[in-house]
């Protein structure tokens, strides 16, 4: 599977690498993504194969792993959606507290951008929760517009949508 490297000097706000820290992104196996959503401690009940699988059946994908120094951190799972044409839609990303700060999810969130640009798609579409603060204020940051909010019976889980151009 291809690997890009993605390595940076840590930008302001964010931990700082050590010397000898590398990011790496690697196109993965489902059962990869699976094995670090539950080190994700907000997924109180993670998902297991079968529904990973069932998400991206038949559906064009792609499957991230996120390491620092090979060590798995963080994971991303997009795949087309028909309900968002010309749009690759963002299903599952999380990085494990441990190695949050370092610029993993930037480093995947980027791949992903230039593999779909590279695709032939216009947009990334998202939905997050209003709980997950740290998501929100990652999409302000990084060029995501929302677009819709879709009421919850609880406020904390009121879910947003986003979405990047990225033509």
């Amino acid at each position: 599977m291809p690997v890009r490297v993605w390595e940076f000097e840590s930008p302001p706000g964010y931990k700082q690498l050590t010397l000898m820290e590398r990011i790496t992104i690697v196109e993965s196996p489902i059962e990869d993504a699976v094995a670090v959503n539950r080190t994700v401690t907000e997924f109180e009940s993670p998902y297991n194969t079968v529904h990973f699988n069932q998400r991206i059946f038949g559906k064009p994908h792609l499957i991230l792993v996120g390491q620092v120094n090979e060590v798995s951190a963080g994971y991303l799972v997009s795949y087309e959606d028909r309900h968002y044409p010309s749009s690759f839609y963002v299903w599952m990303a999380g990085v494990n507290s441990k190695f949050r700060k370092k610029g993993v999810l930037k480093a995947m969130m980027q791949y992903q951008e230039n593999w779909a640009k590279e695709k032939g798609y216009k947009k990334l579409v998202l939905k997050t929760r209003n709980s997950r603060r740290e998501m929100l204020s990652y999409l302000i940051a990084h060029g995501y517009n929302f677009v819709e909010v879709i009421p919850k019976e609880k406020i904390e889980d009121t879910e947003i949508l986003a979405e990047k151009i990225i033509e």
